[in-house]
């Protein structure tokens, strides 16, 4: 399962395709933070510069916006519209279950709807900026929660430059969609679809794992309605797995390069079982209480390490705390490949070096 993943994600062998085969290919990148989608590109393509996905993001040809698990996910523009009208009942559970809707009790939600539709027709806003406009209007209503309902049940909004481009920060502001793209949602992709897509870039997996990559509830019965279009396999704990039939599964010894993930790739959080890629015990490492996933390093296949780069005046460096101790041989590797990202996304620095921390 370990090798059948990397090599969908591009993590075994780095593909020549360019950005938007390989999004739709993945089914987007996970982007709450703005720099990591073009980190797990780099990681994935033979030939990626940074320009390469700000220009597709500035040319309105991939869009940042709420998809899968009601997060934060960069994908091509034609996959956007087809998937983020299949992914509604995902957007309407959080709101119904989110501490926000015990807020906005006695509100009419008809209207909040309608006006965050005219304010938001009128230019991108943030969701503070749009909050506060709305709560102009409903004074006895929480701010942040009437700007939380726009943003889940309005028309689509997507996030716009130029925040979410390469080193900017900021407040995020969004927009309607089908004004952003010139076009018009939909058709929605089918339940069916959306478990293809999936598998073909996360399989072989369980219904519970499709669930919890997508959000989406119920999904046993799309399975069942698959039927012979799908191949069935059991793992060492006798569970159900399900597969598209022409996907690749290559011999568990293939050898994996190492590789360095960004914070929130998707291959940590596509699976209900995550042991595929990532133990347990480290899993409580790179996974923090207040929902940030770190930069991780992946050696024979594995997270066994995380990473970050540090920036002086005199240079930049890529620090890596392994967990465990590292063979001479990937160590060299790592560092002869994190010399290779600095060049990438610390292109400016004076110098570049790699440091390792002691295992702690």
């Amino acid at each position: 399962m370990n090798r059948a993943l990397l090599q969908r994600q591009f993590l075994l062998e780095r593909t020549s395709r360019g950005v938007p085969e390989v999004l739709e290919q993945l089914v987007g990148l996970q982007a709450q933070a703005g720099n990591a989608p073009y980190v797990g590109l780099w990681t994935r393509l033979a030939r990626f510069q940074l320009e390469d996905l700000t220009r597709l993001y500035t040319s309105r040809r991939v869009v940042r916006a709420t998809l899968m698990r009601a997060t934060q996910h960069l994908v091509t523009a034609s996959d956007f519209l087809g998937l983020r009208p299949a992914l509604q009942p995902v957007l309407d559970r959080g709101f119904q279950y989110s501490p926000h809707r015990r807020a906005l009790e006695g509100v009419d939600l008809e209207a909040v709807l309608a006006e965050g539709r005219r304010l938001l027709s009128d230019g991108p806003l943030s969701n503070v900026e749009l909050g506060r406009r709305l709560h102009a209007r409903w004074p006895e209503h929480d701010a942040r929660g009437l700007g939380f309902l726009v943003r889940s049940l309005s028309e689509p909004l997507v996030t716009v430059p130029p925040f979410g481009t390469w080193g900017v920060g900021g407040e995020v502001e969004f927009t309607p969609a089908e004004a952003w793209l010139g076009r018009p949602m939909g058709p929605a992709l089918s339940e069916e679809d959306v478990v293809l897509r999936y598998l073909r870039a996360f399989g072989p997996a369980s219904v519970k794992d499709m669930q919890t990559w997508s959000g989406l509830s119920g999904l046993r019965e799309v399975v069942a309605r698959l039927g012979g279009r799908l191949r069935m396999f059991r793992d060492e704990k006798g569970r159900e797995l399900f597969d598209v039939p022409d996907a690749p599964r290559p011999d568990g010894d293939t050898p994996a390069p190492v590789r360095f993930l960004p914070e929130f790739d998707n291959v940590l959080l596509s699976h209900t079982d995550r042991s595929r890629i990532i133990s347990e015990e480290h899993r409580r490492r790179v996974f923090t209480v207040n929902g940030i996933i770190r930069a991780t390093v992946l050696v024979d296949g594995f997270v066994r390490g995380m990473w970050r780069v540090e920036r002086e005046k005199t240079g930049a460096t890529l620090c890596i705390e392994p967990f465990a101790r590292i063979s001479r041989e990937d160590r060299a590797a790592l560092t002869e490949e994190g010399l290779r990202l600095l060049s990438c996304v610390a292109a400016d620095a004076p110098t570049h070096d790699v440091r390792f921390s002691r295992v702690s």
